[in-house]
């Protein structure tokens, strides 16, 4: 049977409207990081070479190709873990330039995957479909753990009111963020639905 996160892990990946704390646990990941205007042509680039990657891993028992222990599954939603530059936090007054952006993109991968067989998949796609950032794709484990988390419906510009709500829940229940980081979890495709229909997963660090 196919695993789908849609179904088996909606806590992580479909919480509610509101703030609620979460556990994330140790995951893998293929991730590429850069920095810069989200909107300028490269950072296009760098998603697409994440999913020829993560598609080649998830049809490679078309070809026999597959790891031991595969099964099949649902394609990860593409993640972004974002934060601003050194230079741009201490001269930070509190509107953020993109330009001074600084980020790593990430689409999680099964248990089975491993970091050699993630290198076969890269060089399977080099030869299919070459992308120069395909080589700075890199094979890594995350682990969050405890987390703050909410659905944010909407533009990608308003996610600041969905923050705000999310800071107030943590302070009242005494909790402080770990780092200036976030992550967001990108459950609509921008391409395909309208600005003030997106939904994607706000999401940091607590202690």
């Amino acid at each position: 049977m196919r695993h789908e996160w849609r179904k088996k892990e909606k806590d992580l990946y479909l919480p509610p409207t509101k703030p609620v704390l979460v556990d994330v646990p140790r995951f893998t990941y293929l991730a590429i990081s850069g920095s810069g205007n989200p909107n300028s042509p490269f950072f296009a680039e760098y998603v697409e070479a994440l999913y020829a990657v993560s598609y080649a891993i998830r049809m490679s028992h078309k070809k026999g190709l597959q790891p031991e222990n595969f099964y099949e599954y649902t394609v990860y939603p593409l993640e972004g873990v974002w934060d601003i530059s050194e230079d741009a936090k201490r001269s930070f007054q509190g509107d953020i330039n993109k330009d001074e952006l600084v980020f790593t993109l990430m689409i999680r991968q099964p248990n089975f995957v491993s970091d050699e067989f993630a290198e076969k998949a890269k060089e399977w796609t080099k030869k299919k479909k070459p992308n120069p950032h395909v080589q700075e794709i890199s094979f890594c484990e995350i682990s969050d753990r405890k987390c703050v988390q909410m659905m944010h419906l909407g533009s990608y510009d308003n996610e600041q009111e969905s923050f705000a709500i999310m800071d107030a829940f943590a302070r009242e229940n005494q909790l402080k963020r770990t780092s200036t980081q976030h992550r967001e979890i990108y459950i609509s495709d921008p391409r395909k639905v309208a600005p003030e229909k997106l939904k994607t997963v706000l999401r940091f660090t607590v202690e």
